[in-house]
């Protein structure tokens, strides 16, 4: 089967939502919240997704290992069409694929973890209270202490699914979402991060205990992305009950002349 541009959210849908783990992000961007920056493409069973609400578009192309062939089929066909500058979250071996068309750089290794034992996440004391939009200064000067470069986007405060902690009236930690999808159950975690002067305290994990019991009656798969390297990152969320499912590469991609 050739390569498609797929607009119809059903066929999307039922594709993505057979690993729904795995392509929680993408199956979040079909929500009316991110789907007007979106182009989907198609080659058989394989999708990849084109987000174009950031100032970088960002590739989201995720195979399993046994269509990992498959997908890059897909990618061959559709690189000569994709933007001359793009940031890409990739498979493993899918660099490989689009080094044929573009300089990569930037490249790290990250894995895709998923909520699996909630007992583990019950012996965590939750703590923290849902912010909103009238906490937006106080979540953009806690960022740019904590966490400078994230990716956030305001509208995300909307889903009443970030929860931050204070102490003496100023925000020291939060815990929210990228993607929040009671349409097709599914959540992926981030923009986590505690002020530095607090660190070492539990607070990004009782902020995560509270977000993932407020979660849980709208979606029924909790995932998060998390760089290989950050070693704390990665041992508390094991703690919390996440289990690491698959790994990726995020890089950046510049057309070769």
């Amino acid at each position: 089967m050739p390569l498609r541009a797929e607009h119809d959210r059903a066929v999307l849908a039922e594709l993505l939502g057979r690993d729904p783990v795995l392509h929680a992000y993408q199956l979040g961007d079909l929500d009316d919240f991110f789907w007007p920056y979106t182009s989907w493409y198609r080659r058989g069973d394989q999708v990849a997704l084109l987000y174009h609400g950031v100032e970088l578009p960002t590739l989201l192309a995720f195979a399993t290992p046994e269509h990992t062939g498959e997908m890059t089929a897909l990618l061959d066909e559709l690189a000569p069409v994709l933007p001359a500058r793009l940031w890409a979250h990739l498979s493993p071996g899918l660099d490989a694929t689009v080094a044929r068309w573009y300089e990569v750089s930037d490249a790290a290794g990250h894995h895709r973890m998923a909520l699996t034992d909630r007992a583990r996440l019950a012996r965590v004391t939750p703590a923290g209270q849902v912010l909103g939009r009238a906490d937006l200064p106080a979540l953009l000067d806690l960022y740019a202490a904590a966490y400078p470069g994230n990716w956030f986007d305001p509208r995300m405060l909307d889903t009443g699914q970030y929860v931050g902690i204070r102490e003496a009236g100023a925000l020291v930690a939060v815990a929210g979402v990228h993607v929040w999808s009671p349409t097709w159950r599914v959540a992926a975690l981030g923009n986590v991060t505690t002020r530095p002067g607090c660190r070492g305290r539990g607070l990004a994990g009782a902020a995560v205990a509270a977000l993932c019991a407020r979660l849980r009656a709208s979606v029924d798969h909790v995932t998060l992305n998390v760089r290989a390297d950050n070693v704390a990152a990665v041992r508390l969320y094991e703690r919390l009950g996440f289990t690491r499912v698959a790994d990726f590469t995020e890089c950046g991609l510049r057309r070769l002349m």
